[in-house]
């Protein structure tokens, strides 16, 4: 008991600072945004939702009548942004404000301080972003296409093999291609150490991120309450994740250094660095940056892209008339004589509306990664203090039916023009705004399209059937991991196409 009144006490004192400091701060009398009343002392930490959080959000809108929304969790200011139109004000506009992180002390118990995406909008991130703009701008990216059509023409004989593993499958896909990118290391199964260190860590980690998850964002100093303390467990949780988390850094960077070692090296981003540092020496910044960038680019890429591709999966069975229109599209510009390659996607119009289609429909991370106000801000009459967290609800700009009328249908046509050539609607929301966008995005969006083109011209994805013929039915429901949605697990079945696509996928090259 004096242990809780104790924390009490510390919560009813950090909620009265920052009060007082909030009042200091203002400079005028004008509201916040418009949202739920705030209690004493908690604010609004039982309105936050858990689960369902954009779609939650969107009612706050139409019940509030605005597309910008504030709630407070302990004096901590949050900004939901529901509308594109703002979000491009603050995000875009007022960027030098808007381009900051929220300072998160569970990334440092995790030991994922060192993750580019999160970084404080201050000189180490500059510089990684330099070195990111370096390797993943849209020419430079050219330079991973061998090896995304490589790991693809894998998957397609996986698929061929054992369609029901599909899942497997495509998580390797996903997998491999980064781990070997930034670490020339070779995913020969999801039982390796490295991959299953990082599914737990972000299952563990992101139980805890949404707000009002834990207690740490509000009192930082909880962080130094030893695990074994009985009820500490988002500390307990987070000592497990940096265990795990070392093990995702460490595993790979170790192959990589040794690699290049024992002169077997596969040009990767980190390999390369090492053989620079052996040869001619490079600074601790450079070395540490680039070791940031590849954990960076490992975990971001194999969760977002896995729940993608999943999803594609997915709406090709419900939509199978779509499948068949990007079907014969390919067909008219291969003739099953060939797999596709990166260089075919300037040729097939439909399919790239499927993708940006799919990107609209099925973004994996809702809210994108939150930013955080570096000076107060005026947005319409409304006060947003500095310090503010704010998160773009992407996926209700992307499901705004005056925008997407049937906005949750798959209608890749919404994309082309009256001639079936592309329109200007080329924006790809679900890579985030300004300064922050994602830097990876360009192979990211090279390998699911790849990953798309190359399935669709091999196999027709298709219901699974059960013991006695009947199609098996599949939920429209997605799960949440942390701040990630991923489709719920389904069943499906791929089916050869011709004799034709299957020697192509025997005999990919």
């Amino acid at each position: 008991m004096h242990a809780l009144a104790t924390i009490l006490v510390a919560l009813l004192g950090v909620w009265a600072l920052r009060k007082l400091a909030a009042f200091l701060r203002r400079r005028s009398s004008a509201p916040y945004p418009p949202g739920p009343i705030p209690k004493p002392l908690i604010g609004n930490v039982l309105d936050f939702p858990l689960v369902n959080a954009p779609e939650k959000y969107l009612e706050w809108g139409q019940k509030y009548n605005s597309d910008l929304l504030h709630a407070e969790v302990f004096g901590k200011h949050i900004i939901v942004i529901n509308s594109l139109k703002i979000a491009d004000e603050l995000l875009e506009r007022r960027a030098k404000i808007y381009s900051d992180r929220p300072k998160i002390p569970l990334f440092e118990l995790f030991g994922w301080q060192g993750n580019v995406a999160s970084m404080q909008y201050k000189e180490e991130w500059k510089y990684c972003r330099r070195i990111c703009q370096q390797n993943f701008r849209p020419d430079a990216a050219t330079k991973y296409w061998p090896l995304q059509v490589q790991k693809v023409r894998a998957m397609l004989g996986g698929l061929l093999n054992s369609p029901e593993d599909f899942d497997a499958h495509n998580k390797k896909l996903n997998i491999s291609i980064p781990m070997a990118s930034m670490y020339g290391y070779e995913v020969d199964s999801l039982e390796d150490p490295c991959v299953l260190a990082a599914d737990e860590s972000l299952l563990l980690g992101g139980s805890l991120l949404l707000p009002g998850g834990n207690f740490l964002d509000i009192i930082p100093a909880l962080k130094y309450v030893p695990p074994w303390v009985p009820g500490a467990k988002s500390v307990q949780i987070a000592a497990k994740v940096r265990e795990l988390t070392e093990a995702v850094q460490t595993i790979p960077l170790e192959f990589a250094k040794n690699s290049v070692l024992n002169g077997t090296a596969s040009p990767s981003l980190v390999s390369d660095m090492f053989e620079e540092k052996f040869r001619t020496g490079i600074s601790k910044e450079k070395e540490k940056a680039v070791e940031n960038i590849a954990y960076t680019v490992y975990g971001a890429a194999a969760d977002t892209t896995i729940s993608l591709t999943t999803s594609f999966f997915y709406y090709m069975v419900k939509f199978p008339e779509v499948q068949k229109k990007a079907q014969a599209e390919i067909d008219r510009l291969l003739g099953m004589k060939r797999l596709p390659e990166p260089e075919d996607r300037p040729h097939l119009p439909y399919l790239e509306a499927l993708y940006r289609e799919l990107m609209r429909v099925a973004a994996p991370l809702p809210f994108v990664l939150p930013r955080a106000t570096t000076e107060d801000d005026y947005y319409d009459g409304y006060y947003i203090p500095k310090g503010s967290t704010v998160l773009p609800n992407v996926w209700a700009m992307l499901h705004d039916e005056e925008r997407y009328p049937d906005a949750f249908a798959l209608k890749p046509e919404r994309f082309l023009d009256e001639s079936g050539q592309l329109n200007d609607d080329d924006r790809i929301l679900a890579y985030g705004f300004g300064r922050r966008i994602c830097v990876g995005r360009h192979i990211g969006s090279s390998t699911i399209w790849l990953m798309m083109a190359s399935v669709l011209s091999c196999f027709d994805i298709g219901y699974a059937k059960d013991e006695n013929g009947n199609d098996i039915e599949i939920k429209d429901d997605y799960e949440e991991f942390g701040v990630f949605r991923h489709k719920a697990k389904f069943q499906c079945s791929f089916t050869i196409r011709s004799e034709d696509a299957r020697r192509l996928v025997m005999n990919p090259n």
